[in-house]
């Protein structure tokens, strides 16, 4: 990055009212602009919120391996929101969806195998894991919509795809942590 870009980038961190959007559009990295109801600004505000998610979701006591993988995630969406950000950059690499895969196979080492469907809840933690991995999956989507007109990069799909599987992990892995167990669906339990 030069002096230049430097300095531009410094001056819009520490600028937030702007009055640049007031016409329904913002500016991209490359600094291109686009209507706030585009794709990519759609892809860029569902991994915005799920971060956000995972922010709240750190609030909570949690095991000290759970939180150190939901602040490298964190990190993670912020480089994901930077691709996003900037048409044709490819920041989300292979490492990183390998290290969601093996986390994810270490947390669900130590659970019990599934036999039921379960339903989001239990502890607040697994309760706003379930959340966060809802708002993945809507991540995922709009990206999918936004790679049908632009390319992304399949790393960055592929994240995604393996964050949701791995929230949905921590779950039931913080039920567990929590002394609770899986909130299991009860076929027709309320049919007549």
């Amino acid at each position: 990055m030069s002096e230049t870009q430097q300095e531009r980038q410094g001056n819009r961190l520490s600028k937030i009212i702007t009055r640049t959007g007031d016409a329904g559009t913002t500016g991209l990295g490359d600094g291109s602009r686009t209507t706030k109801d585009s794709l990519r600004i759609d892809a860029i505000g569902e991994v915005d919120e799920l971060n956000s998610g995972l922010g709240v979701l750190l609030c909570e006591e949690l095991p000290d391996n759970v939180r150190a993988a939901l602040l490298d995630i964190q990190n993670d969406l912020f480089d994901l929101g930077g691709e996003l950000c900037l048409p044709g950059m490819s920041l989300i690499k292979e490492a990183q969806v390998g290290r969601l895969e093996a986390q994810a196979e270490a947390f669900n080492a130590d659970l019990p195998r599934l036999k039921e469907f379960i339903l989001p809840g239990g502890t607040r933690a697994a309760a706003l894991a379930h959340l966060s991995r809802t708002v993945c999956r809507r991540a995922e989507r709009a990206m999918v919509r936004l790679h049908h007109a632009e390319n992304l990069s399949e790393p960055a799909r592929r994240y995604v795809n393996r964050l949701s599987d791995l929230l949905f992990i921590l779950g039931r892995a913080l039920n567990r942590a929590g002394g609770r167990g899986d909130v299991l669906w009860q076929k027709a339990k309320n049919a007549e």
